[in-house]
């Protein structure tokens, strides 16, 4: 009799479950970013240029498939392996398709950049590419390299650590700003100090030269010297002409 029960049930539930679309019957997983805010937006979707406007035609992944099957076949994501922890977005712009991959290590990411570098040097694609952090950012399909470059410069790796307790690194931290602070004003000082002696002597060296030589100037158009101050004086260096007789008799 159960079984009887249970076959009925299943023949009066068939037409229904043959009306209900493939994609509801068993939903394609998403894949979940590692990091995301607080309403759930992956933190690699933000950091992507004007990350609001390509909100909606942006793919995130994490695996080389995912990108594939938006970008196509590229040979420098071949050279990329997705280790796990790794993600990657996507989105089109008018100056190509930004692509950014994120590695969980500067390790990972300093690995890829090796292998990139060669595999882009070798095949002379028409893409524009930079490591960021731990980001090595793509622009596939460039149609303004001027335009790429600006989007490569729009993306940013920010990162924020905050410790639970107190930082240890915090000492460490101060004693090299306080070194580098004290070396920064023991040079500016020195570098001031410097400048303005050879301000000084310069300025000097200029003044005493022009002094000079407004008195020689002078003293070229003098006809008579004296340095009695009127008074009477020997003219033992011959440089006060004679008192002609007439002179005398006139005074």
């Amino acid at each position: 009799m159960k079984q009887f029960l249970i076959l009925v049930s299943f023949l009066m539930l068939s037409p229904v479950l043959a009306t209900v679309p493939a994609h509801a019957q068993a939903p394609a997983p998403q894949v979940k970013s590692l990091e995301s805010n607080d309403d759930g937006v992956p933190v690699l979707l933000m950091h992507l240029p004007d990350w609001q406007k390509v909100r909606s035609s942006a793919t995130f992944t994490d695996g080389v498939a995912g990108l594939e099957n938006v970008l196509g076949k590229r040979a420098a994501l071949d050279a990329v392996e997705f280790v796990p922890g790794t993600e990657a977005i996507t989105a089109p712009y008018e100056a190509g398709k930004v692509v950014i991959i994120e590695f969980p290590s500067p390790h990972a990411s300093v690995e890829a950049d090796s292998k990139i570098n060669q595999v882009l040097a070798s095949t002379g694609e028409n893409t524009a590419y930079r490591r960021i952090g731990n980001y090595n950012a793509f622009v596939f399909d460039v149609t303004n390299p001027e335009a790429a470059a600006g989007l490569l410069d729009q993306i940013k790796y920010e990162k924020q650590i905050q410790w639970l307790g107190k930082d240890p690194f915090y000492y460490n931290r101060a004693e090299r700003n306080f070194v580098v602070t004290t070396s920064d004003v023991f040079l500016s000082t020195v570098l001031v100090i410097v400048l303005g002696m050879g301000m000084s002597l310069v300025a000097g060296l200029g003044f005493g030269v022009a002094f000079f030589y407004l008195r020689d100037q002078r003293r070229a158009q003098m006809t008579e010297f004296s340095d009695a101050g009127g008074m009477t004086r020997l003219n033992l260096d011959h440089l006060t002409p004679d008192i002609s007789p007439k002179r005398l008799l006139k005074d």
